[in-house]
This record gives C-alpha cells, structure tokens and sequence, in this order.
C-alpha cells in the first residue's frame, strides 16, 4: 500500500539577513520553528529496471514535473543510492503555495521518507547524506530533516536543533498577496547599498544574531550574548520562557519586512492584526507573543499563549476578509512520531 506522510509547515522566528555576496546568495540567520499544519505527500514505489517519477496534486500551481522539489528529492536519492524504482507521488496541498512557509521544501523531505519507507532502504541511518543532498534540492529544505526548533546559518542549509519550545498556539494569515522571492532579495540588496552594509558588517551582524539566538534558545550565558539580558541573567525553568519573555521577543525582527512591507503595505495591517492592535489605526494591548513575516511571506503569523488569545486573532483577521488557519507549533520527538501515517 501507498506510505502517506505529513509535510509539516515553518515560520521563522526572526530573520537576519547579510549583504549580497559574490557567489550571488545572502547569508541568513535565522529559528526555523515547525508547526502542525500540513500538507499529505503519499508515496507508492517499486523496484524497476529504470527509474520512473509521476507526480500529481490536488492544487493545480503545483507543479507536476522536473521542477517540483519533491520529484528532484526523489530522483536525487535514488541516484545517489544506485537504484532505480517506479515512483508515483501524490501532494494533497492544505499549505499555501509560494507563502514563506517551507510547504515545497517540506514535501520534498515527506516524499523522500515516504520513498524510503515503500523501498525499505537506509537512509535514515545517513543522516549527513541525507541532509547534504537536502541542501542541494533547496537552502530550506534540511530544516524538515530536524523538526522542532532550529537554528539556520549560511544560506539556511546549515542547521543546528536547538531545545524544543512547548507548544503555542499560532495563527497563519495566508493574504491574497503575491511576494516573490527574488524581487524582494534585489530590493534588500538595494537597501544595503543604500546604507553602505558592506560584507564584513553584515557579517558580524549576523553572528552577533547567532550568540543571542543560542542564549536565547538554549539558556546558556556567554561572553557572546550580545545583551540579551541586560542584567546579565541566566535562563531558569523550561525553554519556553525563552520565548515569553518580552526581552526576547521584542528583539526577534525579520529583515524581509523592511523591504516587503513597504511594496505590500496590507501586510503590515495584517501584522498588527496578528498582534492585538485590533483594526490597523487603532492601537491597544498586544495578545501576542510575537507576530512576523514568515520568510519573505506572504504567510504571516503570530503566536499566542492560549487558544482564546489565537481565536480572538483569528476573529479580526477574519473581520477583515483575510484567511488564516489555526495550528500550534510542534516540538522534533512529535514530529517524527507522527510524520508517517498508517499505510
């Protein structure tokens, strides 16, 4: 019988980005953060004399062919495995399509479990080929390879888990916004070239960034804190306090936003939104722990302590014409444990 895997959602928590480099790419630094939403990727395969992909979907943008990041997964595995295989790859998409999510990157990852399950090999004991051949499919793609709580570096292929955050509950605002990708990196590379942020400065940014996240998200204190906590204190009680505190959260900023919003302004309203501040020109209280941009969107997203607080979100985008999903973010053991359903 088929294998039926979940494809689980991202949102980044912050989002540092460097100068452009000679190579043509930007060096990241960021918190992958997986979340219960998802989409299903079903994966039947059979040994064969030649190899031979079909992928279908139920979301007519999906692309079916050579450019889908799961075909390109699945047709890179077997090669580097030498083998070849009938595969036949159904994506059930529930994810925004394009939306700063990770829901391509995620299926390329759900295929390949799915591929190893149907054919019974053994590359979850490979754990660093796995991930290299990730990062040649996608810069976000060995995210999903981790789960839970990460910390993303280089071009956001390098990656590094992090202690899991209990559980919170989020909200997604999906806009009928359209954000590309690269046109947003040309206007950050217009940016830096506007405020003179050379290679080595943004370098020193983003480590910078790094040494607060790992204080941050690990609770250890170091000469590389950069200021976290101001008085100095060390983290007591469960990782999760890393994110409620308000010394935290309110340094957690994505760099995409000052480049995004101002091209998209109604994404700025639906962060305020996510936030608590009611309609855009009215201000009060915020309810969430923390609302942002997800990648370079136009997902956004917010966080919130209880699911009152994340209905009641739900509510004003809801008011306001715009879709969102209620999910909760989801720690690496559960991830796992729950990836593949019964077959």
């Amino acid at each position: 019988m088929p294998t039926k895997v979940r494809s689980h959602a991202k949102i980044n928590l912050g989002l540092g980005i460097g100068a452009p480099r000679p190579d043509g790419f930007h060096a990241l630094t960021t918190v992958y953060q997986t979340l219960e939403l998802h989409d299903v990727v079903t994966v039947e395969a059979r040994p064969t004399a030649q190899t031979t992909i079909r992928l279908t979907s139920n979301d007519e943008r999906v692309p079916i062919d050579q450019r889908n990041t799961a075909w390109k997964m699945v047709e890179l595995a077997l090669k580097i495995l030498q083998k070849h295989a009938d595969v036949l790859i159904h994506i059930e998409k529930t994810l925004p399509v394009q939306g700063g999510l990770g829901a391509g990157s995620a299926n390329a990852v759900a295929a390949l479990v799915g591929l190893e399950k149907e054919l019974g090999i053994g590359f979850r004991a490979l754990f660093t080929q796995r991930l290299a051949i990730a990062a040649k499919v996608g810069s976000d793609v060995p995210l999903f390879l981790i789960g839970g709580t990460v910390l993303g570096l280089d071009r956001g292929q390098e990656v590094y888990p992090f202690p899991d955050i209990e559980p919170v509950w989020c909200v997604v605002a999906a806009p009928e916004v359209g954000v590309s990708t690269p046109q947003a990196f040309k206007d950050w590379d217009a940016l830096c070239a506007r405020e003179g942020l050379t290679q080595e400065a943004s370098t020193a940014k983003l480590k910078q960034l790094s040494r607060a996240y790992a204080s941050a998200f690990t609770g250890r204190q170091g000469s590389g804190s950069s200021g976290v906590f101001p008085n100095g204190e060390d983290l007591a009680g469960p990782v999760e306090s890393a994110l409620v505190r308000t010394g935290i959260t309110s340094w957690i900023e994505n760099d995409f936003e000052r480049v995004v919003f101002p091209q998209h302004p109604i994404l700025r309203d639906i962060k305020r939104l996510l936030a608590g501040t009611g309609k855009p020109e009215v201000a009060s209280p915020s309810s969430s722990l923390l609302a942002s941009l997800s990648g370079s969107g136009s997902a956004l997203y917010g966080l919130y302590a209880s699911r009152g607080d994340a209905e009641a979100a739900q509510a004003r985008l809801t008011e306001c014409n715009v879709r969102s999903m209620l999910t909760r973010t989801i720690p690496r053991s559960a991830y796992w444990n729950q990836m593949i359903l019964e077959k």
